[in-house]
């Protein structure tokens, strides 16, 4: 394939990695191709985004990025066991064999990771590792990016491209109530997905706002102007039982609910905003005011 721009090669292209193929796809400065192991999703062929197959194996993934002449790799591929290294290790091999793609972006996607590196625990087995993996090479560049919470999860659903994790976050507002974990004035940041998609390119951390979830309980009653939003707490105590009781059915949610507690999706203010006005001094990223307004006058949140 001929390319004039350079080429980004997005693997395992989900809901986040929609935002990004559109605003990559937008910008005049970049050429998209989409690797994956399924079928193309109807809304990757609406926007005739070259697509290839892929079993994410070395020689597999080498041949499509030299075909391709791409130049950066983003992975979207989110998996909580030690497959996530398989294939990771696979993505990193492939593009130091290359003969172009000298950039590397894994799935990481999630907060604070110098504070809290091992979490949740999962990321311990898997993304961790793989950190290593990349201090150890100097051929292939790369990014850990991280955004803190996606803010999309507290609009009402079908504003966003992110479907609702009801049982997961804390607020929703379709059934307008709230359940937080802790006192819910532990530090949290979040940032819209979209705004997520437009910084991709080069920096670490990005954050729309810092506040906590009773602080967002607060804004959205006030936008909708509609009465206080029933709210329960779940305190630190019961999701330490699920987290250290074996076998226990919520033991993944309490992975989540833990990250809540300890702040792990709070992006830390100082790099982020130095990295903000470093790379992004021209881009406006939303506070959660701004983006409920959006989504309610439909301004492209979708």
């Amino acid at each position: 394939m001929s390319h004039s721009k350079p080429v980004i090669a997005l693997a395992g292209v989900g809901n986040l990695g929609r935002y990004i193929c559109e605003e990559l796809l937008a910008s005049p400065n970049f050429d998209v191709v989409v690797l994956s192991r399924g079928a193309p999703r109807k809304w990757l062929q609406d926007l005739q985004v070259p697509f290839f197959t892929t079993d994410y194996t070395t020689p597999s993934l080498l041949s499509h990025l030299n075909t391709t002449n791409a130049t950066t790799l983003i992975s979207f591929i989110n998996l909580t066991t030690p497959t996530y290294i398989t294939i990771h290790a696979a993505l990193l091999s492939a593009c130091r064999q290359s003969t172009n793609c000298k950039r590397l972006i894994p799935s990481e996607w999630i907060g604070d990771i110098e504070t809290h590196p091992r979490k949740p625990d999962f990321y311990a087995t898997t993304r961790l590792p793989f950190r290593e993996m990349l201090k150890e090479q100097e051929e292939v560049e790369w990014t850990l990016f991280n955004m803190g919470w996606l803010a999309d999860y507290f609009l009402p659903e079908g504003a966003s491209y992110m479907p609702p994790i009801k049982d997961e976050f804390p607020v929703d507002v379709d059934g307008w109530k709230a359940c937080v974990r802790g006192s819910g004035d532990e530090a949290q940041s979040w940032t819209c997905a979209r705004d997520v998609a437009r910084a991709v390119e080069q920096v670490t951390y990005v954050a729309g706002e810092w506040n906590t979830f009773n602080g967002a309980v607060k804004i959205i009653e006030s936008f909708y102007d509609r009465p206080p939003m029933p709210t329960t707490h779940k305190p630190p105590q019961e999701i330490h039982h699920a987290l250290t009781t074996p076998n226990n059915p919520d033991w993944e949610l309490a992975q989540v609910e833990e990250m809540m507690l300890l702040s792990c999706l709070a992006c830390p203010k100082e790099k982020t905003a130095r990295q903000r006005e470093k790379f992004f001094r021209n881009l406006t990223f939303r506070d959660l005011k701004t983006l409920l307004k959006d989504a309610q006058e439909e301004i492209r949140v979708l």
